[in-house]
């Protein structure tokens, strides 16, 4: 960094300062520029993504919905939740949750254990979701991946179909360098083969404004997939094309206890009869 001669000079001329006080002054006077030049932006380590992870930043927040009694509270978690407090949920009113189970072909979530069987152990319906990386590996692979470790499903009432976290890329380009064509292929080449591992369609997790920019606001996933929208402020707001209403809706990050809050877009009943298939 270079010397400011004249802040280090002009502080040299304040005797009745103390050197603490000087020294402060000096780092004070520094343009800011001096400071951020060469700084590099911060990339998270690869493993470190969660659902909702780029809204703040691309989308704001604004304030929280009203209750309503038609609409089920759920919460989604990963390894930056650790052990969940899953009986404070509960009795909260919180009846479903999500807990990471993957992301790429490289990570699994340590606390995935604790926080799919935790709060299935309250009485909640539970289910898994992956982060998409589709810069690194087919979906067809990262589908795999997913199932073969946490991921699957099963007719129990008390299991929900898998989620494909698509958002902005937090490690690089949002659109992690594929063009809406391309991404749209990446898309259904792991909801196809999520299908076929499974028999049940995932749930597609994104942000509308993310999904007009990778996909081109693509509408032909609509007929099949259950929408989970990620939008935190009083409404839903506009959908992706295809779409006319949501399944699920998160609507906050900085809910009680865990931060990620959801709405199940149905009573509790409507909830099991969803996870049942």
């Amino acid at each position: 960094m270079p010397v400011h001669r004249s802040a280090r000079s002009g502080l040299a001329r304040i005797p009745a300062l103390t050197t603490a006080a000087a020294v402060l002054l000096a780092v004070l006077a520094l343009p800011r520029a001096a400071v951020a030049d060469g700084a590099a932006p911060t990339v998270p380590p690869r493993g470190s993504a969660h659902m909702g992870m780029g809204v703040v930043a691309h989308d704001g927040q604004g304030g929280l919905p009203t209750a309503r009694s038609t609409q089920t509270e759920g919460v989604d978690v990963s390894s930056h939740q650790g052990n969940v407090a899953w009986p404070t949920l509960w009795n909260s009113g919180v009846r479903w949750a999500y807990a990471k189970a993957t992301e790429g072909t490289y990570y699994t979530n340590p606390y995935h254990s604790q926080q799919y069987n935790g709060s299935y152990d309250v009485g909640m319906i539970r289910g898994a979701y992956h982060f998409a990386t589709p810069d690194t590996a087919s979906g067809a692979a990262q589908a795999d991946y997913f199932v073969d470790r946490g991921g699957a499903w099963s007719a129990d009432g008390r299991t929900l179909p898998g989620v494909l976290d698509i958002e902005w890329n937090p490690y690089g380009d949002a659109c992690y360098g594929k063009s809406p064509t391309a991404m749209v292929s990446w898309i259904r080449d792991f909801l196809d083969r999520y299908r076929a591992r499974t028999g049940r369609d995932a749930v597609l997790y994104t942000a509308t404004s993310w999904w007009t920019q990778c996909t081109g606001n693509y509408a032909g996933f609509a007929p099949t997939t259950p929408l989970w929208i990620a939008r935190y402020a009083s409404t839903a707001g506009e959908l992706p094309a295809g779409w006319s209403a949501y399944t699920m809706w998160q609507y906050t990050s900085t809910g009680p206890t865990v931060g990620d809050h959801d709405r199940f877009n149905g009573t509790p009943d409507l909830l099991r009869t969803f996870a049942a298939g």
